[in-house]
């Protein structure tokens, strides 16, 4: 461990991460209710036991920088800004929720204020969209650095590699976490991935990448914010890998029966914020006193938070048909936000000449038998060669027969072969 990475973290620090992995944990559990009540409408997804992913990576970034989260990423969401309201009303589709009860789960984000890139269920795809999102950053000077997160089944789909060696070669500001909860649906990791660290991934490449507990928030605190600050610093890309394991099925429906009993109680002795509880403690960061205190609050604000939500109004009927496509300033106001004078990014101090300069290519034989001028790049451009005798038509020079007649012979041969294969 470096000596960046193992730097202490502020009182206030170590109970924020406590605060949020906790609050992670208790709006997922009040969901869990509203989706046995019937008020959710379509899937419920966990991420009991990665609390400590979530939280610590997030909570890594400055406000300017940008995440795109997953559906186990509801405690990113919490940690930049989103209020459980908003979350609870987005899974109940309800009119108030940031997507007007158009989508459900965790498919919204914010562009304006939180810096929020909504999930894409194609699983990958947010690769190449935040890395687009990190250099589109750099060039307005805004130096940011964008984040999402993937599993380890998804980091078995094309786009993941696609997406990860165009983030290498433009070194975009970028970091991936890469979730190893050892489960892709029902499919354990080494029945399609003969990796044991899928970290190692990062080789193919040439960017770095990290290793981390994943059930250790304040490893994962330490390892991100070093991984950040590199991107930052302009080092490009950096995957992390985070070990844990997913304690649920894929989604409420998946009883996850196919998950071995001693696997399960293994990680369960291993909860995140039962191991973080004891740390605190052990380092007199938290007492009984401070736990109620933030016991009483979690309560409070989750009880205010959705009575809020289940008292907002279904949309109507008529809604359907809006915002289906986005129609302009009416829709979406962005405009970029320069940090660096627009002439360092535009002629003519950007302007270079649109050629490569390609060893090799010279120039080849034209069909007159003469140099043929090829100019690629900056290679020097050759000029053909003249016609003798100053463009007059010279002598035909006569071939010597020994040389011409075999050629003749074979070609007579091959027209009758092929007079005889009709």
């Amino acid at each position: 461990m470096t000596k960046r990475m193992s730097r202490e973290l502020t009182r206030k620090q170590y109970l924020d991460l406590y605060y949020y992995m906790r609050l992670n944990r208790a709006v997922e559990e009040t969901m869990v209710k509203l989706f046995r009540q019937n008020k959710i409408v379509g899937g419920l997804y966990s991420s009991l036991g990665q609390e400590a992913i979530s939280i610590g990576t997030c909570y890594a970034l400055e406000k300017k920088d940008w995440i795109a989260p997953m559906i186990r990423n509801i405690g990113a969401l919490l940690v930049k800004g989103v209020p459980p309201r908003d979350i609870f009303m987005q899974h109940m589709a309800k009119y108030d929720s940031p997507t007007k009860g158009r989508d459900g789960t965790s498919h919204f984000g914010d562009l304006d204020n939180l810096h929020i890139v909504s999930p894409i269920s194609m699983l990958g795809d947010l690769i190449p969209v935040m890395t687009g999102v990190a250099i589109g950053g750099r060039y307005l000077g805004q130096k940011v650095v964008t984040m999402t997160w993937i599993g380890d089944g998804g980091s078995s789909t094309g786009v993941f590699h696609e997406g990860l060696n165009f983030a290498a070669t433009q070194k975009a500001p970028f970091v991936l976490i890469l979730e190893n909860n050892l489960w892709a649906y029902s499919t354990p990791v080494r029945r399609q991935v003969p990796l044991e660290n899928l970290a190692d991934r990062a080789k193919a490449y040439g960017i770095e990448s990290y290793i981390v507990d994943g059930n250790n928030v304040v490893a994962v605190y330490n390892t991100a914010r070093e991984a950040v600050e590199r991107a930052r610093a302009g080092e490009g890309p950096i995957l992390i890998e985070a070990k844990t394991f997913r304690r649920l099925g894929h989604a409420q429906h998946d009883p996850a029966e196919y998950v071995p009993k001693e696997m399960r109680a293994y990680w369960e002795a291993r909860d995140p914020i039962a191991l973080y509880e004891k740390f605190l403690t052990a380092g007199k960061l938290l007492d009984a006193a401070d736990k109620k205190e933030i016991d009483d609050k979690l309560e409070k604000l989750l009880a205010a938070e959705r009575e809020f939500a289940e008292n907002s109004p279904m949309p109507p009927a008529e809604f359907a048909e809006g915002g289906v496509y986005c129609t302009g300033d009416d829709c979406h106001k962005i405009r970029a936000n320069w940090e660096r004078p627009i002439a360092e990014v535009t002629p003519p101090r950007s302007s270079v000449k649109a050629v490569w300069t390609v060893p090799g290519f010279g120039s080849g034989k034209g069909s007159g038998g003469a140099d043929a001028p090829i100019h690629f790049g900056d290679t020097p451009q050759l000029v053909a060669e003249k016609p003798a005798n100053n463009g007059r038509p010279g002598k035909a020079v006569a071939k010597p027969a020994g040389k011409s007649a075999p050629k003749k012979a074979k070609a007579a041969a091959a027209g009758a072969s092929r007079k005889a294969r009709r």
